[in-house]
């Protein structure tokens, strides 16, 4: 295939967890169609390196020291196109999710996954796919099954998801890496958006017309 060199599928990491990223590169290392060309702890290192690295993979992690990862695969998709991008972190929100996909991710995967999914995901995404976390396919098919006109924000979706899966305030904010206050006041509009004065009220409203 044009897209191997010796029969092989060259890999670069960007992950700032040391134990994580030698993890992936011990797992990646031991599977013979697979070399990892570079590791590295953060974007700027990574992108200075990219023109003589020109991997056909990058495994991306979002949370990083410096430059974010959704900032870094928009450069890498400037730099240097044709490498395929597959996001591996923490994070489930959709926010997140979208963002990345629209970056220029062909894959986004959560770290819980079982080693044998990111080998999987590596073949899928050079045979053409979008691999993906079943609860972050789940995500994506939500979005597309909800309603677009809906008058709430991406946040505020957010927030009234976690609301009605029974989600404390505190709960929510530490969720969504917000403050209580910012919580409150996302309520605050979603109560005057769609003109009701409880949180049942709310919570039946969205469902019925599909808003979350």
């Amino acid at each position: 295939m044009s897209y191997q060199t010796n029969n092989q599928i060259k890999i670069c990491l960007v992950e700032d967890d040391h134990i994580i990223r030698e993890g992936f590169v011990m797992l990646l290392n031991e599977n013979q169609g697979f070399k990892v060309i570079n590791s590295y702890n953060n974007c700027e290192d990574f992108l200075k390196n990219l023109q003589n690295d020109k991997p056909n993979v990058v495994l991306m992690d979002i949370e990083l020291p410096g430059m974010n990862g959704i900032e870094g695969i928009e450069r890498i998709k400037k730099i240097y196109p044709q490498a395929q991008v597959i996001v591996v972190t923490v994070y489930e929100n959709d926010e997140l999710v979208f963002k990345a996909l629209c970056a220029g991710a062909g894959g986004y995967l959560t770290k819980n996954m079982p080693p044998s999914r990111l080998i999987d995901a590596i073949k899928e995404i050079m045979s053409g796919g979008a691999p993906m976390s079943t609860n972050i396919a789940r995500l994506v098919v939500a979005s597309f099954q909800k309603n677009h006109n809906s008058p709430l924000s991406a946040r505020e979706t957010e927030v009234l998801e976690l609301l009605s899966k029974g989600k404390s305030y505190t709960n929510i904010a530490e969720d969504l890496f917000i403050d209580k206050e910012t919580v409150r006041t996302h309520i605050k509009n979603i109560y005057w958006k769609l003109e009701v004065h409880s949180k049942a009220e709310a919570i039946e409203k969205a469902v019925k017309e599909k808003l979350i």
